[in-house]
């Protein structure tokens, strides 16, 4: 066999990649697993969504090479997202690009600015795909601690002791994943007095803001936060279009400018069918994200009495789509007990030291489980308790 690039050797494939094929291992063998590890909504997108797709196939343009900019009526109607939801206006021609996914920004936004030897300040307990994608451009990860004794937000007393001269760039992610805290307007001023002070790029991921929060938050709202953060955030969570790979960046043009060099060497454009659907998605109402707030607070709450008769203790957490809950006392490897409770209960949940070494001896419910199985899992944990 050839030998692989060197930079292979810094990472592993994606945790969820090897875990669900076990899963479906156990499956297949006839096993009634439960699958609460993975946050993919279930639920469909809003009606008029698919109406849009399938129209936009009739159209002669539908199948040719599309911008890399995506259609005008797609950043338009993503400026217009920011502008009803966070009360943020953007240039739609200038400070918005349209992603195959939010996931595909990270990689671009790594190889635009990242040589061998930088440095990145990434969450731990955080998206491991920022580590990943740092190592694949030889650049340094350098993690920052996110600890329930304060609140799973940054420490940046901590931050300001370390050596700041080789760090570029700064992952962040509220509201968070994996943990659910929602962040505060305060922690993205900090934020951006951080990298403005240390000339570093930070980059928040925002993909859970418009799922149950009460307030929707973006770094975008702090005055100043152009000229030094950018900002990812999807339509995957926020309208159940997970699959359809649909997420946008947003920040100062000059620098989305050098993110596009990347990307328009990665890609050939976006579907235009998934385009007009996006589109439509973007104009859904307000009622319409209040019916799924309400279906996701029923399943968190059956999610919580699941946790509970498994002596796990979650975390307080209004939005997004996990619970995320401490291990019973006693009880230390988070992911001998993901094995337990997959092999004892045929339940799959998340162990939370996939996250970084903060999220160990945690464990993470998904709440992309329809109800009717939630109150299976409660029947199957509750069985066990009894015995």
């Amino acid at each position: 066999m050839i030998a692989t690039a060197n930079r292979l050797k810094s990472v592993q494939e994606y945790y969820f990649a090897t875990k669900l094929r076990e899963v479906r291992n156990l499956m297949n063998a006839g096993k009634p697993i439960i699958n609460a590890g993975i946050g993919s909504p279930d639920l469909l997108p809003p009606d008029h969504v698919i109406p849009a797709l399938t129209a936009a196939l009739q159209d002669p343009k539908a199948h040719a090479y599309q911008s890399y900019l995506g259609l005008p009526e797609l950043r338009e109607g993503m400026a217009s997202f920011y502008k009803s939801h966070y009360n943020v206006d953007l240039d739609s021609e200038t400070e918005i690009i349209p992603l195959m996914g939010s996931k595909e920004g990270i990689l671009h936004i790594s190889l635009a600015f990242l040589n061998k030897g930088d440095q990145v300040l990434i969450p731990d307990p955080g998206y491991p795909t920022y580590a990943s994608a740092t190592k694949l451009c030889e650049a340094q990860p350098v993690t920052y601690n996110l600890t329930a004794a304060n609140n799973w937000m940054p420490d940046f007393e901590a931050l300001e002791q370390l050596d700041l001269s080789k760090v570029k760039l700064m992952w962040t992610n509220y509201p968070n994943m994996p943990t659910g805290a929602a962040g505060s307007r305060a922690v993205f001023e900090k934020l951006v007095s951080f990298a403005r002070k240390h000339n570093i790029l930070v980059v928040n991921d925002n993909p859970y803001s418009c799922v149950g929060y009460e307030k929707k938050m973006s770094i975008h709202q702090v005055e100043g936060s152009l000229e030094c953060a950018l900002e990812l955030n999807s339509i995957s969570k926020t309208f159940n279009m997970a699959g359809w790979r649909v997420g946008m960046l947003t920040g100062n043009a000059d620098v989305l400018k050098e993110v596009l060099k990347v990307k328009t060497n990665m890609d050939s454009g976006m579907f235009y069918g998934i385009q007009k659907g996006a589109i439509a998605a973007l104009k859904t109402d307000e009622n319409w994200l209040a019916e799924q707030d309400k279906i996701y607070q029923n399943r968190r709450e059956l999610t919580l009495k699941v946790a509970e008769t498994l002596d796990l203790k979650p975390e307080p957490q209004t939005g997004g789509l996990f619970v995320w809950c401490k291990l019973p006392q006693g009880k230390e490897d988070d992911k001998k007990f993901v094995d337990e409770v997959l092999h004892n209960q045929d339940i799959f949940i998340t162990p939370g030291s996939i996250f970084g070494m903060n999220g160990e001896g945690y464990v993470r419910f998904s709440l992309c489980v329809k109800e009717e199985e939630i109150a299976i899992m409660l029947d199957r944990v509750s069985k066990k308790d009894r015995t």
